[in-house]
């Protein structure tokens, strides 16, 4: 288990998050001409994707509107914190930015809070929002029907392995599994003949945040039925699901797997920087075999991004997650992406949303979707041909959208998600039998939404 922070570091985070908000919110509704932008900045100080391409969308704003500034105001955070800092800084005028880069799984949250703004009467008048497909339009759409956010593109997910270990280990270098069983035994082939790597890769606990849930978990969870309802939440009832076969079922694989000693460490699997780790070392040094995770990966591994690896695409294959027996639709992935929205408090909305409009003409859209190995949502960048060359890959995780999930996005979901993680730990560490980590899900579910549970 990760070693718990003492006081000390905890009052110097308290003092350098007030800091950060103070500085942040200093005469925030003073300048009309300067929109402020917020967004999740890497923990990892090689990776600057997201920093270049604002970047440059900041220069091409302030050039074609004379006196306008934009003003860059990033979050160094894990995704975690980042969640809380944003929220932190969206209660107050004096802390909210113009314009915040949100997660789709937590929009809802923020939208019941009150913290974000409408953006109909926006979007109403901007051709270009008819060329998003129409789950991209929905992704920020609220139960009131109004539609709070921008997205800059989803994401899927699905198997990567390491070609050099398959060989090594007798397996086929177009490798492409069935089953869940037939992954673990892949799995297991690699412990046995290839030894010092890591056979499998699932993210889990609480220090994961959401990859646990959803590279993890839910991956797993969404291939245990027919394809066509949703194991997590039932939509005739409107309620969450409780005491499911399906969720057992899939804490059984995350237990299988760390039980057998098939994943990484305990030590390493909850440290909160692991995905970092997995992306800038484990992959890149050949000593993952299996890696179930998602579409964005080369962005790290691209020009200049900070762990180059141009030989990415030669060592590594493809495979889309099977369902758990092989039953149809026998493929799953699950998606979700970030959106650009506008602060209830943002001083400044008309021009936060100009700089949307500038950020996702149909070229810096697809310029953002290759620079970050992103998923197109708008049709007329998914179509073209110089998008869908782009990198290898994108052709692979683009066909998945037909097959894709999407997490029940409402305000108890990220309670729900973090019920998720406490289940996968608890198995993860052996500290809970798969039956107990489900019996305390299911609690932790009733308090998460005030009771409205369906048992199946």
């Amino acid at each position: 288990m990760p070693v718990r922070p003492t006081a000390a570091p905890l009052l110097l985070a308290t003092l350098l998050t007030a800091t950060a908000l103070s500085a942040c919110g200093s005469g925030s509704g003073s300048d009309p001409d300067t929109v402020k932008v917020s967004f999740k900045q890497s923990t990892d100080n090689s990776i600057r994707v997201m920093d270049t391409y604002l970047g440059e969308m900041k220069k091409e704003f302030e050039k074609a509107n004379p006196g306008k500034k934009v003003e860059l105001v990033p979050i160094k955070a894990p995704d975690s914190e980042y969640y809380t800092k944003l929220q932190q800084m969206l209660r107050s005028p004096k802390t909210a930015p113009d314009l915040v880069y949100e997660d789709t799984f937590l929009i809802n949250s923020d939208i019941t809070s009150g913290y974000l703004k409408p953006l109909d009467p926006y979007l109403d008048k901007w051709p270009d929002w008819n060329q998003f497909i129409d789950t991209a339009q929905s992704a920020a759409k609220a139960q009131d029907g109004k539609t709070y956010g921008v997205p800059d593109g989803t994401d899927t997910r699905g198997l990567w392995f390491d070609k050099g270990i398959f060989k090594k280990a007798g397996l086929p270098a177009d490798w492409q599994p069935k089953t869940w069983d037939e992954v673990l035994a892949a799995a297991r082939t690699i412990k046995a003949k290839v030894p010092g790597v890591t056979p499998l890769n699932v993210y889990t606990g609480k220090p994961a945040g959401e990859a646990a849930t959803m590279q993890g978990f839910e991956m797993l969870l969404y291939g245990t039925g027919d394809g066509t309802s949703d194991p997590l939440y039932d939509t005739a009832s409107k309620k969450w699901i409780a005491g499911s076969r399906a969720f057992k079922d899939a804490l059984s694989f995350v237990h299988t797997v760390y039980k057998e000693k098939l994943g990484p460490d305990v030590s390493d699997a909850l440290d909160p920087n692991f995905p970092t780790n997995v992306r800038g070392e484990l992959m890149p040094k050949g000593k993952l075999g299996i890696n179930l995770d998602g579409s964005w990966l080369p962005q790290d591994w691209l020009k200049g991004a900070g762990h180059e690896w141009p030989e990415w695409s030669r060592k590594l294959g493809l495979a889309y997650m099977p369902t758990q027996t092989g039953q149809a639709p026998g493929k799953v992935s699950m998606s979700g992406g970030w959106t650009w929205s506008i602060p209830a408090k943002a001083s400044n909305p008309d021009l936060a949303f100009k700089f949307i409009e500038t950020m996702q003409t149909k070229a810096n859209a697809r310029k953002w979707y290759i620079a970050n190995s992103g998923i197109a949502v708008r049709k007329d960048v998914a179509s073209d041909p110089g998008y869908v060359k782009a990198q290898p890959g994108i052709k692979f995780f683009t066909d998945l959208v037909a097959s894709t999930h999407y997490r029940p996005a409402y305000p108890a979901y990220p309670k729900v998600s973090t019920a998720i993680q406490e289940a996968m730990e608890g198995v993860t560490t052996g500290d809970s039998s798969v039956d107990k980590a489900a019996s305390g899900y299911d609690e932790e579910l009733k308090t998460a939404t005030d009771n409205q549970v369906i048992r199946k």
